[in-house]
């Protein structure tokens, strides 16, 4: 971490990249969650190149609960009239304070500085409200990645990545048969919930996945194709082991390190576990795609609250600045495991699994097969999702049959809208 704080320091002495006139000077106060392993160090990185900025940084990190223990004191400093400068915020979350009239905006920056040239559509559209940016992007993760233990697969006979469904059930029947664990899992409702949403785009196809985890269509919800969902999480069901329930995420992703399982779906995240164990992508853990020809995004991102004072106007547009700036994107997203939130940062340095995000997320955009993250926040709202985790979590570890899940899905989306 120590080389990229001697870039920052190299790209502030060249005057790095200006914020709309902004000289390199300005306050922030950042609330954000990101307290463990190595979102502490990424966020570290954004605090160091501020500084490197001429700025004055105030670390307000608030940890626990996926950012609950955060958005409860937010909620709080708001009411109290004392917003943080930048807050750590993602999806829906970010139009509803813009709706309470909470943000200022940083739309002469991304003007600028041309975001919607180099930001996909679907994720320019999450940071604005009514036409103006009043968020950051720092990243984009991809949630349908399928991980694999190549020494696992090898055992059991398997010698390609499933493209199908169809195609993983039946490896994953060989790998029960070689007496292998064939999917890692951890029973918590957001990891769960994440399966469900890779397998609703593998079963529907983005169209499908758009009409019942973003748009809430009744009919969607309630149809043979989201039956046949819930079918193929059953059988998934069928392959985690009996010790799943709690299983932290990263643990998950232990036991396909260690080759005790031979897949994990898991966003990209995961990486960081299999680099930090030292493994080389395509030789000792193997990425690609869970079915379904789309891309399932994920994004984190900071937002500007409104504050009153000059120095405190220009840090956030000084941060805005810095957040989007190319060699921000890059260093950031090499430290984190994601890839950049804008599609013109080169990926030399990048490995094969972020390069193949990259291509597979510039050929979403084409086609208009991109679509927001349900189980991470960025396609409805907190209350909404809460009804899909508690569902599909309840499924998950009952009997209940796919005709009872989506009728019960369909009617507890329509109490709560």
């Amino acid at each position: 971490m120590t080389a990229y704080r001697h870039v920052f320091a190299a790209l502030a002495v060249a005057g790095g990249i200006t914020a709309s006139g902004a000289h390199a000077q300005g306050t922030v106060e950042v609330l954000h969650w990101w307290t463990s392993g190595g979102e502490a160090k990424a966020v570290g990185e954004l605090k160091s190149a501020f500084e490197g900025r001429g700025g004055t940084w105030i670390d307000s990190p608030i940890a626990g609960g996926g950012g609950d223990a955060a958005m409860t004191a937010l909620r709080a400093r708001v009411v109290a009239g004392n917003p943080p400068t930048a807050v750590q915020l993602k999806g829906p979350g970010i139009q509803e304070w813009a709706r309470e009239g909470a943000l200022n905006d940083v739309d002469a920056v991304a003007q600028e500085e041309n975001w919607d040239g180099v930001l996909p559509p679907v994720l320019a559209g999450i940071m604005k409200y009514e036409g103006k940016y009043v968020a950051a992007p720092v990243n984009i993760h991809r949630v349908d990645w399928l991980w694999a233990s190549p020494s696992a697969l090898e055992k059991a006979g398997i010698t390609e990545m499933p493209t199908t469904w169809d195609e993983f059930n039946a490896a994953a029947d060989k790998l029960q048969a070689a007496g292998i664990i064939p999917l890692a899992h951890g029973g918590q409702p957001w990891q769960d919930a994440t399966v469900f949403e890779d397998v609703v785009l593998g079963v529907g196809g983005a169209e499908f996945y758009r009409k019942a985890l973003v748009e809430l269509d009744q009919e969607a919800l309630k149809s043979d194709t989201m039956v046949a969902a819930f079918d193929q999480l059953r059988k998934l069901r069928g392959y985690v082991d009996p010790n799943f329930s709690g299983r932290d995420w990263n643990l998950a992703t232990a036991m396909v390190i260690r080759g005790e399982a031979g897949f994990q779906i898991m966003g990209d995240w995961a990486k960081g576990e299999f680099l930090a164990a030292g493994l080389e992508p395509g030789k000792d853990f193997l990425c690609a795609p869970t079915p379904g020809n789309g891309y399932v995004l994920n994004s984190d991102s900071f937002t500007f609250f409104k504050v009153q004072g000059e120095e405190n106007i220009q840090g956030q547009q000084v941060l805005a600045s810095l957040i989007m700036s190319p060699d921000f994107q890059k260093i950031f997203n090499l430290a984190k495991g994601s890839i950049p939130a804008r599609t013109d940062v080169p990926l030399d340095e990048f490995d094969e699994c972020a390069k193949r995000s990259h291509a597979d997320l510039v050929a979403a955009i084409e086609n208009d097969t991109l679509v927001p993250s349900m189980a991470h926040e960025m396609a409805i709202p907190r209350s909404i999702r809460g009804e899909f985790l508690d569902l599909v979590t309840a499924f998950f570890n009952s009997d209940m049959s796919s005709q009872d899940a989506v009728e019960q899905l369909a009617a507890a989306i329509e109490r709560v809208q």
